[in-house]
């Protein structure tokens, strides 16, 4: 069965998608050897490529231990609020607060999970006390002992290197 994604992009499309969320410090004329195509060719294809929302942003992924940040939580958050206009307050606050990488809406016992950068346990009581304050009425909080997995790369290709 053909993926969906391969019907809407072609072949050197998916190479470049893949080969830019592994490495998107890689100039045009690099990515263009190992694709074989000109440089002018991939910088319009990676142009329609951020014209057709495929790429969002590049960004340089820091090292939050690096830059002090000791306590990645996950935060599961629950709500008493049903109206759609006091969860629209309730989500643009969450997207505004630095601390917190992730925000998925859920399904289940809790109605929110919240991925926390914190310094430490001081910042996250801080954070905590201001989700009370919002209108939150279950959390629970797990922190995470140790990374075992991180990633950014969608798995794009199949075993065989295909779209």
């Amino acid at each position: 069965m053909e993926s969906i994604v391969s019907k809407v992009l072609d072949h050197i499309d998916i190479q470049i998608l893949d080969i830019l969320q592994k490495q998107a410090q890689l100039s045009n004329a690099e990515i263009a050897r190992r694709v074989n195509l000109s440089s002018p060719a991939v910088h319009s294809r990676i142009k329609r490529l951020e014209n057709e929302g495929y790429i969002n942003r590049q960004v340089a992924i820091l090292d939050p231990e690096k830059l002090g940040f000791d306590l990645l939580c996950f935060i599961f958050i629950s709500t008493n609020i049903h109206q759609a206009e006091k969860l629209d307050r309730l989500e643009n606050v969450l997207k505004k607060m630095p601390e917190v990488l992730e925000c998925h809406c859920l399904t289940g016992e809790y109605d929110y999970i919240l991925k926390v950068a914190n310094r430490d346990r001081k910042d996250l009581q801080t954070f905590i006390r201001k989700l009370n304050e919002l209108g939150v009425t279950k959390i629970q909080t797990s922190l995470a002992l140790r990374e075992i997995k991180y990633s950014t790369v969608f798995p794009i290709w199949n075993e065989e290197g295909d779209a």
